[in-house]
């Protein structure tokens, strides 16, 4: 069987002419025929640092690609929307590995939960758990510019770190023709790295979270503003399951 020579660089006239039929080929598929990447933290029980010997604990890795970023030198994300939600799980092990229920912000049903000795985790009486998870859909803007969607899940003790995101989004101002304004939250870039965090409980990888500015890149914000738009017309779709075993700093050592 003969193989077929691939090349790393596209000829002009070939590019012209994928540019021509873009997008041609997808008109069956819609948002339940996708892969919506996450992007979340190695740790020493990741199966991924077990199975590959570039992956190592504190860094970062895409769901779907399987691409690794460093933990210390970080990502570079716009934030384009922001979900809070309730997330019923069945203890690890019992359960499909994917959401029992989900249930928005407004709901009551932690007024339905308690709390074991020792254990920080919300129960309900049929022996599952609820998370609060904060859910942020940013664009990963790669080493070449371009935005690429995806979702970064905050739980646990990173729910501290989402509010303060969500705090420094809001606090940004722009002066405007009538005065000073809020810009849209998919206007300005950070900067994501990894740092270790510990407490009673046990040791793990947080975020931290730095302001870059705003966007500088016309076609970067269109793409932004975009994905922003998809999501808040119900057009994105996330589904969740078990990130890893870890627990945040909720109740199980994760030495690193």
């Amino acid at each position: 069987m003969s193989e077929i020579a691939v090349k790393n660089e596209t000829p002009l006239a070939l590019a012209g002419s994928f540019e021509a039929d873009a997008s041609k080929g997808f008109e069956g598929m819609n948002q339940d025929d996708f892969a919506m990447p996450f992007l979340r933290l190695l740790t020493t029980t990741s199966p991924l640092v077990a199975e590959n010997d570039a992956a190592r604990p504190g860094m970062v890795v895409n769901t779907v690609t399987g691409e690794l970023y460093d933990g210390k030198q970080g990502i570079t994300v716009i934030p384009c929307a922001y979900v809070r939600q309730y997330i019923e799980w069945a203890p690890r092990g019992k359960g499909p590995g994917a959401p029992i229920n989900i249930f928005p912000s407004t709901s009551d049903i932690l007024t339905k939960t308690y709390r074991k000795p020792g254990d920080s985790k919300d129960y309900l009486e049929n022996g599952n758990y609820v998370e609060a998870t904060a859910t942020h859909f940013v664009m990963l803007v790669n080493s070449d510019g371009v935005g690429e969607p995806a979702l970064i899940a905050m739980k646990s003790t990173q729910l501290k770190k989402s509010r303060r995101w969500n705090s420094m989004m809001q606090a940004a101002k722009m002066m405007g023709k009538n005065g000073p304004f809020t810009p849209p939250m998919y206007s300005h870039l950070y900067k994501l790295t990894t740092v270790a965090e510990s407490n009673d409980k046990g040791k793990w990888f947080g975020w931290e979270i730095e302001g870059l500015g705003p966007i500088t890149d016309m076609a970067l914000y269109t793409m932004a503003r975009a994905f922003a738009e998809s999501v808040n017309t119900g057009k994105v779709k996330v589904k969740h399951d078990f990130d890893d075993p870890a627990d945040d700093g909720n109740g199980r050592s994760d030495p690193f």
